[in-house]
């Protein structure tokens, strides 16, 4: 398997820019234009040891790696060495050669206010939310990121020193925990001498971790009608399409065993508001039976005259750690995504259920 190269974006310019709704496109633009003359600065003439620059040059080529490596220099994200390629995104590796980023870093152009370097984090951390401490630098550090807040869910990586974050949207990123570098690359694996994708260690234990966070009664819970095999998790919109066909599922899945809890995650411009209404109702039998007309029926359930409060959003934003790229994204209860349909009898076996 060789590691992907995508196409890259200014993500700082979607941080800046992501709460004007109707931003110009000509000034984002000009972020972009300066953010990729900062990129320049980026590297480092910081010698590399003969012995590392060796070693990871024979790691990246035994893993399929064909493009030309022009050179190997210390990374700006901590822990890491970048690995420049000849007309392609930089790498960037531990020098271990077990984990890579493939991404440009943008200089975070905040103000930086907290100039302590944080204690960074263990393996016994992977996947944690970053300490109340390590948060409250960062912030600190992005006040011109204009979505970051105290609601932007930070989790410790495999790599000490660097960062994996999301916006309230579920748009994920990495950065040093100085808050200095950014990237939108994702932290991949070699094993073996083979990339085998993202590290999904990180991603079950961060996964884990966004469940605890949940308030438990603010899911809507289609328990087992036998004994129970499996939970699952599914982030759902009444207006997906998929999400309904999968709510047709639910009594199947039930009588195997299954029980599925639902996160109210509402990405459709009229969802918002309706599944207000549906959490709004005033118990968890009421709330279930207006999900089901919801999404067996397309009939949508108004919020009591007397529900003035939103239940949803704050699920919604707990659940922005989970990354969720589309409605249903099903879960297992240990954080595992299933990435096929359904609607395959692989879903059962992914369940652990024949």
């Amino acid at each position: 398997m060789t590691l992907s190269v995508f196409k890259f974006a200014s993500l700082i310019s979607v941080i800046l820019l992501a709460t004007t709704a109707c931003a110009q496109s000509s000034s984002a633009d000009a972020t972009s234009t300066q953010l990729n003359q900062n990129n320049q600065s980026v590297q480092t003439s910081k010698a590399v040891s003969a012995t590392v620059d060796k070693r990871l040059r024979q790691v990246l080529t035994q893993a399929g790696i064909k493009t030309q490596i022009t050179s190997i220099v210390p990374s700006k994200l901590p822990n890491m060495y970048q690995v420049n390629l000849a007309g392609q995104p930089p790498l960037h590796i531990t020098e271990d050669g077990r984990y890579v980023i493939q991404g440009e870093l943008q200089k975070n152009p905040s103000k930086r206010v907290v100039t302590k370097t944080p204690v960074r984090s263990t393996s016994a951390q992977v996947g944690k939310p970053v300490s109340a401490a390590v948060k409250s630098a960062m912030l600190a550090n992005t006040r011109a990121l204009k979505n970051m807040s105290a609601k932007t869910p930070f989790f410790y990586t495999a790599v000490p020193g660097v960062i994996w974050g999301a916006t309230l949207e579920g748009v994920p990123f990495l950065l040093s925990d100085d808050a200095q570098y950014i990237t939108d690359g994702e932290i991949s694996v070699i094993k073996n001498g083979q990339f085998i994708g993202l590290d999904e260690n990180f991603e079950k234990r961060k996964n884990q971790s966004v469940f605890a966070t949940l308030d438990e009664g603010q899911l809507i819970i289609y328990p087992a009608t036998s004994p129970e095999r499996a939970v699952i998790y599914v982030a759902d919109d009444v207006n997906c399409p998929y999400c309904r066909r999968f709510h047709q599922q639910i009594p199947m899945l039930n009588a195997k065993g299954v029980t599925v809890k639902t996160i109210g995650y509402p990405i459709y411009e009229q969802s918002p508001e309706q599944m207000r209404g549906i959490w709004c109702q005033s118990s968890e039998s009421s709330r279930r039976q207006a999900f089901d007309k919801a999404m067996l029926q397309g009939e949508m359930t108004p919020a009591p005259a007397s529900c003035n409060v939103d239940h949803v959003t704050p699920n919604r934003e707990k659940a922005a750690g989970l990354a969720v790229i589309a409605t249903p994204a099903i879960y297992r209860e240990d954080g595992v995504l299933y990435q096929a349909s359904f609607e395959s009898p692989e879903f059962l076996g992914f369940l652990g259920i024949e």
